[in-house]
């Protein structure tokens, strides 16, 4: 070969021996085979096959297996954040005419890809109240084909019966879908409760250092395999091997950091219960939470994540309270190493059952700072919330 061949042309070195506990990077768009034949006879290689690197390289594949087995499903899709995998899950099953009933406490960029976009493709789209499956009962019919869950529900951690919200599904033909972000698989198994398809965003506690955006996809049916596959390919989505890998290594702490974030959490509601601003707590650990047995049937475990629902009098003086903060960051998302808060408004985002308590709520976020720094920082905000009651 001729020097600007070689610069081209990659050679072959052994690899057998080397042995590493971290996968490698497979970066890659082009596929190339041994021969002609085995060019043209790809498409039979099946779903495990190699065609194109949309499709997967041996990194994502294995962070896709890693999910799976967590998930016990069957097969794990990646996507490039929680939303897209909630929205291709959602989007590969219906068509004009069809039926979705979603739970009214949902994250709200599903409500608002629901509202705008799968009204505008001609489907009926319907909200049910997460925490009574009497009304989705009442709402479901033979048109339904989705029907949507997240457990613990948006900010106010409403906890669903999946396994009768399922069984009333299944009656009616429908599949389930559950966003299981924030028990993440080994604290909840959707799967095993009678989901269908159980998303993840991968984003926050899996990969765990606020530094990617992923998503997954898994399914417990080989039916549900094509279609998601299908989409994905038409819509031309696929996940990068670089991020895959960063969740992979991510994936390896996961416990130790849901173990510490979920104590550190259950340390602050302690002090924070007591305060006189604070109307309640939510949080599904807590003996008087209205969906504590259902918690305690289905889930391992808990996450860090917890919300605060202030007084009326002192909601407003929220916001600007925030700017004292030191060890807490102000910021979306949650899941990584370090603490955050947001201010959240609900009543905005709520449809079937309203909500009565105080706007915004303030949802946290428990990293993996000193608990004293953490305690320090939020008695200050909320002295300066007092203060500014006046």
């Amino acid at each position: 070969m001729k020097d600007l061949t070689q610069c081209v042309v990659t050679p072959k070195v052994k690899t057998a021996g080397f042995e590493t506990l971290g996968i490698g990077v497979h970066r890659g768009s082009t596929i190339v085979f041994k021969n002609a034949n085995a060019y043209a006879s790809r498409a039979q290689s099946g779903h495990d096959g190699y065609a194109y690197g949309l499709y997967g390289t041996p990194t994502t594949r294995t962070l896709e297996a890693k999910l799976t087995a967590l998930e016990q499903g069957i097969r794990t899709f990646l996507l490039p954040s929680g939303q897209a995998a909630n929205a291709i899950a959602i989007f590969s099953f219906l068509k004009s005419g069809d039926k979705v009933l979603i739970a009214d406490t949902v994250y709200p960029p599903i409500r608002d890809f629901a509202d705008s976009d799968l009204a505008r493709f001609g489907v009926d789209v319907g909200y049910y109240d997460a925490s009574n499956p009497q009304d989705l009962e009442r709402q479901i019919d033979m048109r339904t084909k989705i029907v949507w869950c997240e457990s613990p529900g948006s900010t106010t951690m409403e906890i669903q019966d999946l396994p009768r919200i399922a069984d009333i599904a299944h009656r009616y033909g429908a599949l389930v879908g559950c966003d299981n972000t924030w028990a993440t698989p080994l604290h909840c198994k959707p799967l095993t409760l009678g989901a269908d398809f159980v998303t993840e965003a991968l984003t926050k506690y899996v990969s765990g250092h606020s530094d990617l955006l992923m998503g997954s996809v898994t399914v417990g049916n080989e039916n549900l395999i094509a279609p998601i596959r299908s989409t994905l390919g038409r819509l031309g989505i696929g996940a990068s091997p670089d991020d895959a890998s960063l969740v992979l290594r991510g994936l390896e702490t996961l416990g130790v950091r849901l173990s510490h974030a979920a104590s550190g959490a259950q340390a602050l509601i302690e002090w924070i219960q007591k305060h006189p601003i604070v109307d309640q707590v939510l949080y599904p650990t807590l003996r008087d939470f209205p969906g504590h047995a259902l918690w305690k049937r289905d889930f391992l475990g808990a996450s860090g994540v917890f919300s605060v629902v202030f007084q009326p009098a002192a909601a407003p003086h929220l916001p600007p309270a925030l700017d004292i903060l030191k060890t807490f960051a102000i910021g979306n998302s949650w899941g990584g190493t370090r603490s955050l808060m947001a201010p959240i408004p609900v009543k905005q985002h709520r449809s079937v059952c309203g909500w009565t308590g105080a706007d915004p709520v303030l949802r946290i976020s428990v990293g993996l700072e000193d608990l004293s720094d953490l305690r320090a920082d939020v008695e200050n905000l909320f002295a300066d919330v007092a203060a500014r009651m006046g």
